[in-house]
């Protein structure tokens, strides 16, 4: 604890020193040598090092490859630029692990429960908020990105430029065709998301009407698959220093630290969109069904907390049903309502598909018209539904958004340069939404009544 304190105090003290030598440099008539600046960013960034080390966190890890990755880019741009491969790296691993996780968590989530009616019933009341709520999300997102300008003026990497395979117009009979898989194994090769999820649904339907020694077995293969792939996630997650690390070092050794300009844009965009939707849509819900928001925020606090740490929605489920338990949902409740969610529910997210894709638009020179982006927004009220509260999967759909708009790729690459820190708020956001959504669906079922919470314990 005592490491962890110096380290800190010794990071923030050299940091603020380096900034006062760039600020004498910068804004008055001394010059300090380059030199002389270079080794004091290096000796920040060392001080920082030693406290991720102190302090044990993959987040803090996280961050500080990001200070290095920028340091790096911004002293030796030609050899930040080889760096993108990790970073590719990285994305591609994520991707491995969307298919199966949302095939188990899906399976187990439907198949899990013994009363069909009452799945009917919850499910067609879930699906309706869930909507509703997402949809509120997209505009936000919508509204927030036009207004900033964000994406306006960001300059293209040299060496970025991607070409695009052909693609062929859809129209409105290819997009519901691209709904339902044609082969499940063809759908996980190509990435297609939602075609999984589609899959997925309808498996765990037709295993909830098997008989009890026919769905057991499938039910436990499940599970264990779901448990397994959060463990491989976890993995993953292990490689995200160096992969975003190295996204920061190609986007800075590319753009230049202008580039960070724009994308610090784009970083406030989101959190002040994420911020107004938080007060004008979950606030009102909240009121609405008579939840209380003192008891509801301090119940919640460490699932969120947990989440926005480590950027993983599913790294809050445990301890998010356990305080939903608190408020007095029902375990049924629960246990359908939020994994559910995770896939149909992720509020955070959808808003940042939204804002980011338009981005991608702005940053490449092509500006969509509004019945283009409203679209683009209901495109992504489909494939966004497949995001499963993975760790940066939003860059999958993204990626597919944008090429279904015949948009470039290398702004997509821009933004994972910070999507870390995005991501922490989306994820956050995303946590928050689905403890409400088994609220508003306990309270629409009658059989939790707010008024008469049980006595607060411990979290």
């Amino acid at each position: 604890m005592m490491n962890k304190r110096k380290a800190g105090i010794t990071a923030f003290i050299v940091l603020t020193i380096v900034a006062i030598l760039h600020v004498i440099d910068i804004y008055t008539a001394l010059s300090i040598p380059q030199d002389i600046l270079v080794i004091t960013r290096w000796i920040t960034v060392a001080a920082f090092v030693w406290f991720a080390i102190a302090k044990k966190s993959l987040t803090t890890w996280i961050l500080v490859s990001m200070l290095v990755g920028g340091e790096l880019g911004h002293d030796w741009p030609a050899i930040a630029v080889n760096f993108q491969v990790l970073s590719k790296v990285f994305l591609q691993l994520i991707k491995t692990i969307i298919a199966p996780l949302l095939f188990a968590t899906l399976v187990v989530g439907i198949a899990g429960h013994s009363d069909i009616k009452q799945v009917g019933r919850m499910g067609w009341k879930s699906l309706v908020y869930f909507e509703i709520v997402t949809t509120i999300a997209l505009f936000i997102g919508l509204a927030a990105i036009n207004i900033s300008q964000a994406g306006v003026g960001v300059p293209q990497p040299p060496a970025g430029h991607e070409v695009l395979p052909a693609t062929k117009p859809q129209n409105w009979q290819d997009i519901i065709l691209h709904i339902f898989p044609e082969n499940i194994a063809k759908s996980i090769y190509h990435g297609e998301i939602l075609p999984i999820v589609v899959f997925s649904v309808i498996f765990g339907i037709a295993l909830l009407m098997v008989k009890d020694k026919m769905r057991q077995p499938m039910l436990d293969f499940c599970g264990s698959l779901s448990e397994t792939m959060f463990k491989f996630t976890n993995i993953v997650m292990y490689f995200a220093p160096v992969g975003v690390g190295a996204a920061i070092a190609y986007t800075v050794g590319h753009g230049g630290l202008d580039v960070l300009g724009n994308l610090l844009k784009l970083l406030l965009t989101l959190y002040v969109a994420l911020i107004a939707f938080v007060l004008l849509v979950f606030v009102p819900v909240a009121l609405i069904i008579g939840l209380p928001i003192k008891r509801f925020i301090k119940e919640i606090s460490e699932p969120v907390s947990i989440a926005f740490a480590t950027t993983s929605s599913e790294s809050a489920l445990p301890k998010a049903m356990e305080a939903m338990e608190r408020m007095g949902v029902p375990r049924k409740i629960i246990a359908f309502v939020m994994p559910t969610g995770y896939s149909f529910n992720l509020d955070g997210s959808t808003l940042y598909l939204a804002l980011a894709s338009v981005f991608v638009a702005q940053a490449a020179g092509t500006p969509l018209t509004w019945p283009q982006q409203i679209l683009m927004v209901f495109t992504l009220m489909l494939t966004s539904k497949g995001v499963a509260g993975v760790p940066r999967a939003t860059l999958v759909i993204i990626l597919g958004t944008v090429a279904s708009f015949h948009l470039p790729t290398w702004p997509v690459f821009l933004i994972l340069g910070i999507d870390e820190l995005m991501d922490m708020a989306r994820t956050s956001v995303n946590v928050i939404g689905n403890c409400l959504a088994t609220a508003v669906i306990g309270k629409w079922e009658g059989e939790v009544d707010f008024k008469e919470l049980p006595p607060e314990t411990k979290a």
